[in-house]
């Protein structure tokens, strides 16, 4: 399936491409997670770079309320879920495989009381979140992305941050500087192999 194909699918809603699960298995924070993937679903069949990266740079958090944005099948969600077992996550994607996936896959994990992945309009509109992780969809382009971090940064409780890993040759050093422009101050405070980890600070 060719990218142009697979980023179609990963952006619908309900996708089209055949419903097949895949399984794979990484670690991460010294948990090992087996996690099922499927065609239409970002990053099938293997944990991506730029996710990689973020567990790398950064140490599990403390305990709170988090949002996974952009959750896809649920790798971020359910690490943290994984390694903090008094946190509260919930994990938001438009694509409504993504979600199930993510469902299926904390249950089978053992997190589903502490982790439940939603679409966008489910998330109820008084939450807010201590923290929120995420590997944001930069390839929506930079009007959707933008009005997508600037729906969900204003649901940080006072002094909540959000983390984010964005390729370097995806503007990131760039979407840092919007976001401060934008009330948001956004500093770097991890890089490796082309990626920048991001965070955001409620002012």
């Amino acid at each position: 399936m060719s990218d142009e194909t697979e980023t179609e699918h990963y952006f619908s809603a309900d996708p089209t491409a055949p419903f097949e699960r895949e399984r794979f298995t990484c670690e991460v924070w010294d948990h090992e997670l087996e996690l099922v993937s499927a065609p239409g679903v970002f990053s099938r069949g293997h944990l991506d770079h730029a996710t990689a990266v973020l567990f790398r740079e950064l140490d599990p958090p403390a305990m709170g309320q988090f949002l996974d944005l952009g959750c896809g099948y649920g790798p971020i969600g359910i690490a943290i879920a994984k390694a903090v077992p008094l946190a509260r996550v919930i994990g938001v994607d438009v694509n409504e495989r993504a979600v199930l996936l993510a469902n299926e896959n904390a249950k089978a994990l053992g997190v589903s009381g502490t982790f439940v992945a939603v679409t966008p309009e489910n998330v109820p509109s008084d939450y807010v979140f201590d923290e929120i992780w995420s590997n944001p969809p930069i390839r929506i382009g930079k009007e959707a992305l933008h009005e997508l971090l600037l729906t969900w940064l204003p649901r940080l409780a006072p002094g909540g941050r959000m983390v984010s890993v964005v390729g370097k040759n995806l503007g990131a050093d760039s979407l840092a500087r919007w976001l401060g422009e934008q009330g948001w101050p956004t500093t770097r405070i991890g890089s490796h192999k082309g990626f920048r980890v991001l965070e955001t600070r409620r002012a």
